[in-house]
């Protein structure tokens, strides 16, 4: 036999269909009640069910190839096996009962690990209960970790670095300076201190092109539709998202840290005032806090209502304050979010209607991403056309869906994987902005 066999759990697949090919020259064991488990959900229109059908497609085509129950070799030459057998041994039994499909499941991996004693058999699953189980029969039990980060190490889009008296002193008459440091990554901020002076402050942005560390440009200061930076964070979120040559910007943050309020009113001001994108399209992916509320009567529109409220009150905020800080703004006709639908100028989308558009030209935001999965998330950011920016936000610890976590969901995985292209920008917002309450219950809780 091989080195090594995993027993792939149900969720493990359903999470990601090419986790069958993930394990190169070992073999994958697939229990015949998992295969059972997805043909309950592969009728629906979800990302699960196209995710169920996707691997009843692989599986088909690799029954072409040989025996399913024998195991048929892969291009990585290791073995893709799916096994009708629930055989236990003797003392397992007695530990689990047979009557769940997760016990079933650990019962195959125990049976693999009586026949196989020369290779170490290892249960892949997303659920940590079930690894918990297997642990305790003596299981060796791993998460499926193909599209996970190192979340300790989290890319946060800036970093603090001191300068030397010289460049310093070339810093106070130059817009940019040759990069003295190393290991900065495309659009990285630096916020420089000069020595002996920790006091003076500025924010760089790397050029990885130039290799050179520019000050800000895109964002001095301006109102940006009503709003301005209330701190350094912020004020490089902004030069990140007023870029038109950034593609795609990632912003990261507990809440109240304003990651939608600047990225909404960077779209407006992009689509609205600079006329740069035909629309402004926001989406966010559809996962109600605690019970949900059922079947909603009406059209996709108020159907979506009550998912998109918190857009609509950051709608509401930037619409007040750009109209106060219009010209004659008390002769002037107060604008409503229904008339900037009505011109054309802001979408609002259900994520379950993105799959299969091409957007071309448009600003498209999609809040709270941390409640996609990688795969979601590529489907996504390949809907973006020419001209399109794409603007990402969420908080990697407020996970709505299960098996998604800090470490494996898209948000988390998107920004890791593209920090070092020249077209995408990353920053992790920390300090709290909306109140003094808001910034306690995200620090406590």
């Amino acid at each position: 036999m091989e080195k090594k066999i995993f027993v792939l759990d149900t969720n493990v697949l359903i999470h990601n269909p090419r986790a069958l090919f993930a394990f190169e020259d070992n073999r994958v064991v697939v229990p015949i009640v998992v295969i059972e488990e997805i043909d309950q959900f592969k009728k629906g229109l979800d990302e699960k069910s196209r995710n169920a059908r996707q691997i009843g497609r692989y599986l088909d085509d690799l029954r072409k190839m040989g025996k399913l129950q024998e195991g048929v070799p892969t291009d990585q030459g290791g073995v893709i096996q799916v096994t009708v057998n629930r055989e236990v041994t003797d003392a397992a039994s007695k530990l689990i009962f047979m009557d769940r499909n997760d016990n079933l499941i650990i019962g195959t991996a125990l049976y693999f690990q009586q026949k196989y004693p020369q290779s170490q058999v290892v249960l892949v699953s997303k659920d940590v209960n079930v690894r918990i189980k297997a642990d305790t029969v003596g299981i060796h039990a791993e998460n499926f970790e193909n599209d996970t980060i190192n979340f300790d190490e989290f890319y946060t889009g800036w970093t603090h670095e001191e300068l030397s008296g010289e460049l310093a002193t070339k810093l106070k008459s130059s817009a940019y300076i040759n990069n003295p440091f190393e290991n900065l990554f495309p659009n990285q901020f630096v916020r420089i201190t000069s020595e002996g002076h920790s006091e003076d402050i500025q924010n760089l942005r790397y050029n990885s092109e130039h290799n050179k560390l520019y000050k800000l440009s895109h964002y001095t200061g301006q109102d940006v539709f009503g709003i301005t930076a209330r701190n350094f964070e912020q004020e490089m979120a902004l030069d990140l998202l007023l870029d038109d040559d950034i593609k795609l910007v990632s912003l990261s943050g507990k809440a109240g840290t304003g990651k939608t309020l600047l990225a909404i009113a960077a779209g407006l001001t992009k689509v609205v005032d600079e006329e740069r994108y035909t629309r402004l399209v926001i989406s966010r992916p559809i996962s109600p806090l605690g019970k949900d509320l059922g079947y909603l009567p009406g059209n996709k529109a108020e159907k979506f209502n009550p998912w998109m409220q918190p857009i609509y009150d950051n709608m509401d905020i930037l619409l007040s304050l750009h109209d106060d800080k219009s010209e004659n703004p008390k002769n002037k006709k107060k604008a409503t979010i229904e008339d900037y639908m009505d011109y054309g100028f802001l979408e609002l989308e259900p994520l379950t209607y993105i799959r299969g558009r091409s957007l071309p030209d448009q600003f498209i935001i999609i809040d709270e991403a941390q409640n996609l999965s990688p795969h979601e998330m590529k489907t996504i950011i390949t809907r973006a056309g020419q001209n399109t920016k794409v603007v990402l936000t969420g908080d990697p610890y407020q996970i709505d869906i299960p098996y998604l976590d800090a470490i494996s969901n898209g948000l988390s995985v998107a920004v890791e994987k593209l920090k070092g292209e020249a077209m995408v920008g990353h920053m992790t917002l920390e300090k709290g902005e909306r109140s003094a309450l808001a910034d306690l219950a995200a620090k406590y809780f």
